[in-house]
C-alpha cells in the first residue's frame, strides 16, 4: 500500500485559505478501528476506506488518524496517515488538536470523545445505543464512556450519521439535539467476502449442513436462548444440523459458554475466523440464526443473506430493516418462538430455498459505495455550512 505521512500534507495546507473555505474539503477520519478492531466498527472503517479509494478523484483529500496504519487496501495519494501513539484519552486530545489545524471536517468513526476537543465541524457515526439499555448488559467501560460523551457530541456535532432508521429514531428520542441533523446511512456487504478461503483453512471448517450463529459472545447476542431453542429440536435434527458458533469471547460470557458447552458434540465454537472463512461458513450453513436482543444494524444478517443463507432473526430493533421479507422472524425473548423459526426452516426445504433466493435479492440493495457516498455528502455539507439533509439511505 502507498501512503504518505502527515508532514507532507501539512506543508500542502500551510499558507492556504482557511480550511473551512477549502473545496472540496480536507476530511479527517478516525481510522484507528481499521487496524485495531477485527469486526464491527473495524469492518465499517475498512470498507469505508475501500469505497472512498474506489471513487474517482473528486479532489477530496483524507487524513487518517490512527495509532498504526492499515495496509489492507491500496490507498492513493489522496490519503495520508497521521499516526499518534498516545493512549486514550490523550489520543483524542492529540488527534483533535492536529485536525483543528489540518482538516475542514472530521468523521468520528469510533468514539465521541474526540468531538469534545474539536473546533472544526464534526460528524460522528452512531452505531447503536445499547449502552443506554441496562437489560442488554453492555460492557461497563463502554457504558461509562458513551454515557459521558454522547450527549456532548450530539450538541457539538454539525451532523450525525446513524447506520439504521431504528438507531436514528432511538438517538433522537433520547437526545433532541440530534433532531434535524441525523442522516441514515445503512451499511453494505463487503466485497472481500467473495475472495475465497485458502484450502488449508477451508479443510478445518465444518462440512455443510450446520446451523450458524455469528457474533461476539456477550449477553445481547442471546445465545443461551438460542441453545435452549436448539436443544428442544428432535435429536435427529440436531445430529443432521449441528450448531456452529463464530465470534470472539466478549464480556459476561459465563452463561453463554455454559449453555454452548451443554450441547457437547452438537456444538462447535470456532472463535474468530478470517473474512474469507466467514464467507465460506455463510455459504455452507443450512440456516443462519441471529436472535439478537438489539442491534444498531445487524451486519452479519446482511452478509449471510448476500451469501444465500436462509436466515432466522429477531423481529425487533433494526433487523427488519435489513431482512425485509427475506428472512424468518422470531421473538428473541421467547425460546419457543426461536425454536419454531428454526424448525420451520430446517424441516421445510422449499421454504428454506425460497428464503435463500429472497435473501440474495434483498442483499443487492445494500452497498458500501452508497454508504460512502452518503457519508461524504454529509461531510461536505457540514464543512460548507450547508443545511444537513436528514434522509434515509
Amino acid at each position: 500500500m502507498r501512503f504518505r505521512r502527515y508532514e507532507s500534507q501539512r506543508r500542502d495546507v500551510q499558507g492556504c485559505s482557511p480550511l473551512s473555505e477549502v473545496s472540496p474539503p480536507i476530511v479527517g477520519i478516525d481510522a484507528r478501528a481499521a487496524a485495531e478492531v477485527p469486526a464491527g466498527r473495524g469492518r465499517v472503517v475498512r470498507e469505508l476506506l475501500r469505497a472512498l479509494a474506489a471513487r474517482e478523484d473528486d479532489g477530496h483529500r483524507y487524513i487518517l488518524y490512527a495509532r498504526e496504519a492499515w495496509d489492507g487496501a491500496e490507498l492513493d495519494e489522496r490519503f495520508q496517515w497521521r499516526l499518534i501513539g498516545a493512549r486514550d484519552p490523550w489520543w483524542h486530545l492529540s488527534a483533535a488538536r492536529a485536525a483543528n489545524h489540518e482538516c475542514s471536517v472530521f468523521l468520528s468513526s469510533n468514539s465521541y470523545l474526540t468531538i469534545c476537543f474539536l473546533r472544526i465541524p464534526a460528524v460522528p457515526i452512531v452505531y447503536d445505543l445499547t449502552t443506554f439499555a441496562p437489560s442488554m448488559r453492555p460492557k461497563r467501560r463502554s457504558t461509562l464512556i458513551e454515557r459521558a460523551t454522547l450527549g456532548i457530541a450530539m450538541r457539538r456535532s454539525t451532523a450525525v450519521l446513524a447506520i439504521s432508521r431504528a438507531t436514528a429514531d432511538t438517538l433522537i428520542e433520547r437526545f433532541h439535539a440530534a433532531a434535524g441533523k441525523t442522516v441514515v446511512a445503512v451499511l453494505g456487504v463487503a466485497p472481500t467476502l467473495d475472495d475465497g478461503v485458502q484450502a488449508a483453512e477451508a479443510a478445518e471448517l465444518p462440512p455443510p449442513g450446520f446451523v450458524l450463529a455469528v457474533g461476539t459472545l456477550e449477553p445481547r447476542k442471546n445465545l443461551p436462548r438460542l441453545v435452549a431453542a436448539y436443544s428442544s429440536l428432535e435429536a435427529g435434527m440436531q445430529a443432521r444440523h449441528p450448531l456452529v458458533v463464530v465470534g470472539e469471547l466478549g464480556w459476561q460470557a459465563g452463561e453463554t459458554l455454559s449453555a454452548l458447552r451443554s450441547l457437547d458434540g452438537n456444538c462447535r465454537m470456532l472463535g474468530y475466523v478470517s473474512d474469507a472463512a466467514l464467507a465460506e461458513l455463510y455459504r455452507r450453513c443450512y440456516v443462519f440464526c441471529y436472535p439478537s436482543l438489539g442491534e444498531g444494524f445487524g451486519l452479519p444478517v446482511l452478509e449471510a443473506m448476500a451469501s444465500g443463507a436462509a436466515v432466522v432473526t429477531s423481529e425487533i430493533s433494526s433487523l427488519p430493516e435489513v431482512g425485509g421479507d427475506a428472512v424468518e422472524y422470531v421473538d428473541p425473548y421467547r425460546v419457543a418462538s426461536i425454536a419454531g423459526g428454526l424448525w420451520r426452516v430446517l424441516s421445510d426445504e422449499p421454504h428454506r430455498a425460497e428464503l435463500a433466493r429472497r435473501a440474495r435479492a434483498r442483499a443487492e440493495e445494500f452497498s458500501w459505495e452508497r454508504f460512502a457516498k452518503i457519508a461524504l455528502e454529509t461531510l461536505d455539507d457540514a464543512a460548507a455550512g450547508r443545511a444537513i439533509r436528514p434522509a434515509d439511505a
